[in-house]
């Protein structure tokens, strides 16, 4: 039975898909979200951001649109997340 490869995105697509720009991608890496995988390509790594970590991310900037600080939508995603994985 072949391994079911897992869908991954560049940081480009990610930023389009979530409406959060690059360079906040890169800023909120390691501090409010997962660090994305690396992709080694000669001498450049390239970020490659799961799909929870897209639904993550989404879920951080609808708390940032309603107004709350980075640190508080982080931590209520993360909640809210954890709250779907336990039903």
């Amino acid at each position: 039975m072949p391994k079911e490869r897992i869908k991954d995105y560049g940081i480009g697509d990610t930023a389009e898909m979530t409406g959060v720009s690059q360079k906040q991608l890169r800023s909120w890496e390691g501090k409010h979200i997962p660090q994305p995988e690396r992709v080694v390509c000669g001498e450049r790594a390239y970020r490659r951001y799961t799909e929870d970590q897209i639904k993550l991310i989404r879920k951080i900037k609808q708390y940032r649109d309603q107004g709350f600080t980075l640190k508080s939508a982080s931590e209520m995603a993360a909640l809210n997340k954890k709250m779907k994985e336990e039903k």
